[in-house]
């Protein structure tokens, strides 16, 4: 069975495998590259990176609604909770846990994670999954370069997920040197052209994964969608 990858826009994806819907980082309201809105999306889990905006985004009202279980680190499950949210499963990074869809580990991003009221977000990450089909999806979250990617070309990693938008993440040539660390097999760039501040060449960048990687690079647009047979 395939898994299907929808991205959104800016961080955000959905990810479709064996029936269960996995959202990524659902930033819709006032997201500038968004092609839909919040209440047009549906989700069965949530996944939260870290606790800026454009990445908590529309969790707590897309949760209310279809009644997802949002997974995100310790500090964002008390803030979420104390948004009126029930369903939620605490990780931290370097932990993993079984979900009917697979397993899910939190991987270490260097970035910050204050949350929209400015309470305390804990630390940002990533996440790998590993599905029940036996793919491997690692989605990077807003992070700078670190060497301890390397650790995921043990993974086998089908598709890496990897912001390249620079100015607060890393850039085109430091995403470069993380595909050569994690090895996957696929790439799609996210985290670029929401705002000028991270507009960047992204076909550059594909042009470049492909001839100077052994990976593959799909440049998504919003909306789009990519079958991982």
């Amino acid at each position: 069975m395939s898994v299907k990858i929808t991205y959104h826009g800016h961080a955000t994806f959905s990810i479709e495998s064996d029936g269960a819907k996995i959202l990524i980082d659902p930033f819709f309201t006032d997201n500038p590259v968004a092609k839909i809105a919040a209440d047009q999306v549906d989700a069965d889990f949530i996944l939260v990176s870290h606790g800026h905006g454009d990445h908590v985004g529309d969790t707590v009202a897309i949760a209310k609604r279809t009644g997802a279980l949002v997974i995100c680190n310790y500090e964002i499950v008390n803030w979420l909770s104390s948004q009126g949210l029930e369903k939620l499963h605490p990780l931290h990074i370097g932990g993993g846990n079984q979900f009917p869809f697979g397993r899910c580990k939190m991987t270490i991003a260097h970035h910050g994670s204050g949350l929209p009221d400015g309470s305390y977000g804990g630390n940002p990450a990533g996440f790998l999954l590993k599905l029940n089909n036996g793919k491997t999806i690692y989605f990077s979250g807003d992070t700078a370069l670190t060497y301890d990617m390397k650790w995921l070309a043990d993974d086998n990693v089908d598709v890496a997920i990897l912001c390249i938008g620079d100015n607060f993440t890393m850039g085109p040539e430091d995403a470069l040197k993380a595909v050569k660390l994690i090895q996957p097999k696929k790439v799609i760039p996210c985290h670029f052209g929401t705002w000028p501040y991270i507009d960047v060449d992204a076909e550059d960048f594909q042009a470049r994964c492909n001839a100077e990687t052994d990976a593959e690079c799909v440049l998504l647009h919003a909306e789009e969608t990519y079958s991982l047979d």
